[in-house]
């Protein structure tokens, strides 16, 4: 048949590819929707096929873990996880790795460790920086200085933001962990400085923020005096008690111990990895993780990894 205006194509045969016509003829076509392979009868068998494959543009937030605050008297804060939030192109039928990092740990007396990165495909959030027992360790953002150091580390450009620096003094206060949308602040006399702001996202269909810094930890029993938590999950500073960690899969810094004894820091924060893309196409063929699938925002397939697993568009 002649392919013209009016005919617009040749329509082949449509199936599963558990379901193939029993009696094919030699030359057959037909197209496969569960693997989307569009196989001929060779008269013995099936073609290997060709898979077709839609470019599909999905909106992503990536989310790594957040740093865990330092263990002592007047420590810094946690930062939070590297925040990357854009959209790339994904192919259908491809299945696609996605890593969610966890959050860093504390150690009595030492800094707090980074939190690990969180990956989709090949784009890499980078785990947030521990709180400092001297100066704050370097991630997506930076973990607070702890107090003594009077100096602050950068955070990772694009990613997010610096930590806050430690008094230097009789009494002491460490630095507030970088968040993904501010500096961790730096703590003055007695007092531990504030995480880090958060970062907005409507991903989802809702405003929600996340990967707030860590408070910074004070050497002193007034609980008054423990630096807060970044917006978005932060956790707080210790002051007289021990800090608190960042909430989970929002990708926030632990607060800095603090207080006259050894008072730990809190742990990170794991992270998130969310994707949405247009109903115009299905719905995950396949995915692993448990993901959680939701259609609240108009127009969107959005699904959420609080653990790592795979999607297959």
């Amino acid at each position: 048949m002649a392919v013209t205006t009016t005919t617009q194509g040749i329509k082949p045969g449509i199936c599963l590819s558990t379901a193939r016509p029993s009696n094919p003829y030699l030359g057959m076509v037909i197209f496969e929707t569960d693997t989307n392979k569009m196989r001929v009868w060779l008269g013995s068998g099936w073609s290997g096929g060709y898979t077709h494959t839609n470019t599909i543009t999905v909106d992503y937030l990536i989310i790594a873990g957040g740093g865990g605050g330092g263990s002592a008297y007047g420590t810094g804060g946690g930062g939070a996880g590297g925040y990357l939030t854009s959209s790339t192109n994904l192919l259908s039928g491809v299945s696609y790795p996605i890593t969610v990092g966890a959050g860093g740990t504390v150690n009595a007396l030492n800094a707090g460790t980074n939190g690990t990165n969180s990956v989709l495909n090949s784009i890499t959030a980078l785990g947030g920086g521990g709180g400092g027992g001297n100066a704050g360790l370097t991630g997506g953002s930076a973990g607070g200085s702890a107090a003594g150091t009077g100096t602050s580390t950068a955070g990772t450009a694009g990613q997010g933001f610096a930590g806050g620096a430690g008094t230097v003094g009789v009494t002491h206060g460490g630095g507030g962990g970088g968040g993904a949308s501010a500096n961790g602040a730096n703590a003055s006399t007695a007092v531990g400085g504030a995480g880090g702001a958060g970062a907005s996202s409507s991903i989802t269909g809702t405003a929600v923020t996340r990967a707030g810094g860590g408070g910074g930890g004070a050497e002193t029993t007034n609980l008054a005096n423990r630096g807060a938590g970044g917006s978005g999950g932060g956790g707080i500073g210790g002051a007289g008690a021990n800090a608190g960690s960042g909430t989970v899969n929002t990708g926030s810094g632990g607060g800095g111990g603090g207080g006259m004894t050894v008072q730990l820091g809190g742990s990170g924060g794991s992270g998130v990895v969310i994707i949405a893309y247009p109903t115009t196409f299905s719905v995950a063929s396949a995915t692993t993780g448990s993901p959680t699938y939701s259609s609240a925002r108009a127009g969107y397939h959005v699904y959420t990894f609080t653990s790592s697993g795979s999607i297959t568009l």
